[in-house]
């Protein structure tokens, strides 16, 4: 599956923000001068075919009281699939990512306490049978990341 035009215009529109309206797909398909039906069919489209694995806020989980940590692993990958299946099953992963790297998962834990975290990672290293690396945030920048469709 590839990207035409329209559906790389899509993603990188939404990655700059999503209107909070009673009828925001609407509004966004308004905004790219697309048909909703259309918008809607092709982001239904891109999930259904793993383009985009997630479509929804991204909330400060510490700005909310709550913590998160960004956590690796040196999974085999012989096991890779497996592993990222378990880690992914857990509501507190807010996302993963594989690396060409000898830490080649890395994800992050979003959880309502710090104390969470630690049970989460735990939990994850007996399910999996692989260390979990912490990397709790010391400073904090504000990079505007986006991913160019």
């Amino acid at each position: 599956m590839t990207l035409d035009a329209t559906d790389r215009l899509i993603l990188n529109h939404l990655q700059e923000g999503f209107p909070i309206t009673p009828d925001p797909f609407h509004v966004v398909a308004q905004e790219l001068g697309l048909d909703e039906a259309d918008l809607l069919a092709r982001l239904e489209r891109m999930k259904t075919d793993r383009i985009i694995t997630r479509f929804g806020p991204f909330f400060d989980a510490e700005a909310m009281g709550g913590a998160f940590c960004l956590c690796a692993m040196a999974v085999p990958e012989e096991d890779f699939e497996a592993v990222l299946t378990k880690v992914n099953a857990r509501p507190e992963v807010a996302h993963n990512y594989e690396r060409s790297h000898h830490l080649n998962m890395w994800f992050v834990l979003a959880t309502e306490t710090e104390e969470e975290i630690e049970a989460v990672a735990k939990s994850l290293e007996r399910e999996t049978g692989q260390r979990v690396l912490r990397f709790p945030k010391l400073r904090e920048f504000f990079i505007r990341f986006r991913v160019a469709a």
